[in-house]
């Protein structure tokens, strides 16, 4: 295939998958006339939560008739997710002519596959120029690949949390490096800052953002919400209060990044956005493998009339949330778990209060995963955890009764797996 080619290529201009440097994509970019420079940007960093930002942003932005071009990693079922121009995912054969584009101007230069990826979807702009461009960055945003655009519309801090600590040096593996990490180069147009896990990690960000000379938007001092009966929650901020139905997508904590997506669509007042737009927006807003309800397929085939719900929540900071999401449920939760091997396992597992049961498997196709075994040992503090090899395995396994819900969940990995084999 085209395009699996192309990509094998890029793995082997670099011995590592990432590589936190900017100077491969700065050069590269260069070389492409730095298309970076040229695009209205809303970039996106934090810990938790930034894809679903984007989705409620990309849903209101669709309601005011106004288009975008979508960066977000990683991908859950295909590589071509990563990519969205003009509200529509890459065909297979235009991302495999523009990677290609990119091979060529890169001529055999040391780059890692997300750099190859991040200049793609930069020079991949060019074509739809009076777009808003939504682009996510990670891991630790002063040398991500996304982080170097020289302008933007605004920069949104969702949820910080610990996350990725091997990335950095063993004995500085703190909450507030990585808030150091993620928010000291952010740029001065606008700054949004979610709803926080604690006082403590807001103020840590607001001292690393004291000399940054931004507009700064906080939570609860600038704009606010309150979840409401009858499927709604009420928003305010300086331009006023609306009443907003309940997103589709699960789970009360959405409700912080529809309001971060609020509060920064208000901002950016030349978009012209409107309490219209904003009320359907939130309602049609759809992210993949978020607390998402499997209703058909393979998969869901095997608990029946059971409820079955995959979810990427993958460190402690999804699984707080994700855990308030399960007390909230008034029926028996079975958990299917499989992570990564540089999670804090341990800490994932101490949030799950109210599990009837907990699965540990194995991740397909993942050389970083750790095995189902060790995890199920690394969640000693559950006594009836068990392990079984495979997703379906595991399902088989529980003995569902009428009105239990099956959870799938750990990893976004893991999700994708899930979601192709169903």
């Amino acid at each position: 295939m085209k395009l699996q080619k192309i990509l094998n290529h890029f793995l082997k201009l670099h011995d590592r998958e990432i590589d936190l440097s900017l100077d491969r994509i700065k050069l590269l970019c260069s070389k492409l006339g730095n298309p970076q420079d040229d695009i209205q940007c809303i970039q996106v960093c934090g810990t938790n939560g930034k894809g679903s930002t984007i989705s409620f942003l990309r849903s209101i932005l669709k309601e005011a008739d106004l288009k975008c071009n979508v960066y977000t990693s990683p991908h859950i079922k295909v590589i071509n997710e990563r990519f969205i121009y003009n509200n529509e995912m890459i065909s297979d054969d235009d991302l495999a002519d523009l990677l290609n584009e990119i091979q060529e101007v890169n001529n055999g230069e040391p780059l890692t596959v997300f750099e190859a990826l991040t200049a793609a979807f930069f020079h991949g702009c060019r074509k739809y120029k009076n777009n808003i461009v939504l682009a996510e960055f990670g891991l630790f945003g002063k040398a991500d690949a996304v982080n170097i655009l020289k302008t933007n519309l605004a920069n949104i801090i969702c949820s910080i949390s610990e996350d990725h600590l091997d990335w950095l040096p063993e004995n500085d593996r703190t909450i507030e490096r990585i808030i150091y990490e993620k928010t000291s180069s952010l740029l001065n147009s606008n700054i949004i800052v979610a709803k926080q896990s604690s006082d403590e990690i807001t103020n840590c960000i607001k001292k690393n953002l004291s000399h940054n000379s931004a507009n700064k938007i906080f939570y609860k001092e600038d704009y606010n919400f309150v979840s409401k009966e009858n499927d709604f929650f009420y928003y305010e901020d300086k331009f006023g209060g609306l009443k907003i139905p309940k997103p589709s997508i699960k789970g009360e904590f959405q409700l912080e990044n529809a309001s971060t997506a609020i509060a920064t669509l208000r901002t950016l007042k030349d978009l012209n956005i409107k309490n219209a737009h904003i009320i359907e927006g939130v309602k049609k807003a759809y992210n993949i493998a978020r607390l998402e309800e499997i209703k058909e397929g393979k998969i869901k085939n095997l608990v029946k009339d059971n409820v079955l719900i995959c979810d990427g929540s993958h460190n402690s900071g999804g699984a707080e949330v994700l855990n308030q999401y399960i007390q909230s449920l008034n029926c028996d939760v079975h958990a299917i778990i499989g992570m990564m091997k540089n999670k804090n396992h341990e800490k994932y597992i101490s949030y799950f209060k109210k599990i009837k049961s907990i699965t540990t498997v194995d991740i397909p196709n993942t050389p970083n995963a750790i095995s189902g075994k060790d995890l199920k040992e690394k969640f000693n503090i559950i006594p009836n955890a068990q392990y079984k090899e495979s997703i379906e395995q595991a399902i088989k396994s529980i003995p569902l009764n009428k009105g239990d819900v099956v959870l799938i969940t750990g990893s976004l990995y893991l999700a994708s797996e899930v979601l192709k084999l169903n």
